[in-house]
């Protein structure tokens, strides 16, 4: 029992450095602040990438065509090469709401060495720099905002001095899979991006790409989307890419920004990881390696070694392991209740931790199989096969 008892001991240690070096990950309370309202409010234009969104612009569009924004705003939605009508659709639902003035454009298929979605976001951001506009709001067509999004992002850029404020769209949680997986999937997002360290110097940098408001002279002294136009993890490119500029990055959950996408099925929450897990790890063997042996020893020794040492006897094992799981499922109470879910999801952490475990693997095997990243009818080449274009 002296392997399982050690090993539960590292397993505790890594989450006592967890629950108090890592940033404050497991409090859900970095949020957009009151903020005061600046004299003068700046132009703004919204990027919408699209591609096959018809079922969810219903839900969404209307929502940025009414802000409740005092200064000069305008939409511009880019059909990504959509079959089944986006493009249309997005013009009728202008016709049908008003608001806000809606431009749609097409940028055709993307060039080699360009992700569709950054080469649609690359097409929109020519269109609004006609209109000099200060600020970019670049928001998926999946992203449902309250009334006035836009001005409390404003404010807390103007205000804040940052060149950079995205907001964590809330997620769907109404299947019996969403209930397991995403809260989980904000709470690993939080712990590799600490937003607390993302505001604050340094390296760590992050956004979530479907509310990320740009200050449109950073993007340009920072060649977005050029400099990133291979990336499939899009939203933590941008965000280093601002901050090696000099710029300043803030991250937050959003409590009125929600993504109206479904992922009923495992299956779609499946694909939903998996196809950018591997990427996450820089496509590393050896970072994949220690990617499986941190989550086992984090997430799955805990049970393992409690229910281990309650059956051969070993108090040690079992009050080790014991500990450490509930140190675990304390972490994760917060996010659960940002989430609305009940508590009693908080020990089956590890469960879900062991599918994201599988999730990752597969991401791997996919992209040695050579079907890259596949989203949307498309897969993204290996970084490696991609060309060099300067």
């Amino acid at each position: 029992m002296s392997a399982v008892v050690w090993t539960a001991a590292g397993s505790l240690l890594a989450w006592l450095w967890l629950l108090l070096c890592q940033g404050f990950f497991w409090r859900t309370d970095v949020r957009l602040p009151p903020r005061p309202e600046p004299d003068v409010w700046p132009s703004v234009c919204v990027v919408v990438p699209a591609r096959d969104e018809a079922a969810v612009l219903p839900a969404a569009l209307p929502s940025l065509l009414l802000q409740d924004y005092p200064g000069r705003a305008e939409i511009f939605l880019v059909d990504d090469g959509s079959s089944d009508g986006t493009g249309d659709l997005a013009r009728e639902l202008a016709r049908r709401h008003g608001g806000l003035p809606l431009t749609v454009g097409s940028p055709g298929e993307p060039p080699a060495g360009w992700t569709g979605k950054l080469w649609a976001v690359r097409h929109g951001i020519g269109l609004a720099r006609a209109r000099g506009p200060e600020y970019l709001l670049l928001t998926d067509a999946d992203i449902a905002h309250a009334p006035t999004s836009l001005r409390d992002l404003v404010a807390a850029a103007r205000c804040g001095g940052y060149d950079v404020v995205s907001q964590m769209a809330r997620l769907r949680v109404e299947s019996v899979w969403e209930r397991f997986v995403v809260p989980a999937f904000v709470y690993f997002f939080a712990q590799l991006y600490p937003f607390r360290r993302v505001a604050a110097a340094g390296r760590t940098a992050a956004a979530a790409g479907g509310c990320v408001l740009l200050r449109a002279e950073t993007a340009e002294r920072a060649q977005i989307p050029d400099a990133i136009r291979h990336a499939v993890i899009d939203d933590v490119a941008l965000a280093r890419a601002v901050k090696r500029g000099g710029g300043r990055v803030w991250l937050g959950l959003a409590e009125r920004v929600d993504s109206v996408r479904p992922y009923p099925r495992l299956h779609d929450l499946w694909r939903m990881v998996s196809r950018s897990a591997y990427a996450q790890l820089r496509h590393s063997p050896l970072l994949l390696a220690g990617t499986v042996a941190g989550l086992a020893l984090v997430y799955l020794v805990p049970p393992v070694a409690l229910l281990t040492g309650l059956a051969a006897g070993s108090t040690p094992a079992a009050v080790l392991g014991g500990l450490a799981w509930l140190v675990m499922a304390g972490t994760y109470v917060p996010m659960l209740r940002f989430y609305r879910q009940p508590l009693w999801l908080a020990p089956l952490l590890p469960f879900t931790a062991f599918l994201y475990l599988l999730m990752t693997v597969d991401s791997a095997v996919q992209h040695y199989r050579g079907r890259g990243a596949a989203w949307k009818g498309r897969t993204y080449a290996r970084p490696d096969a991609l060309p060099d274009e300067g």
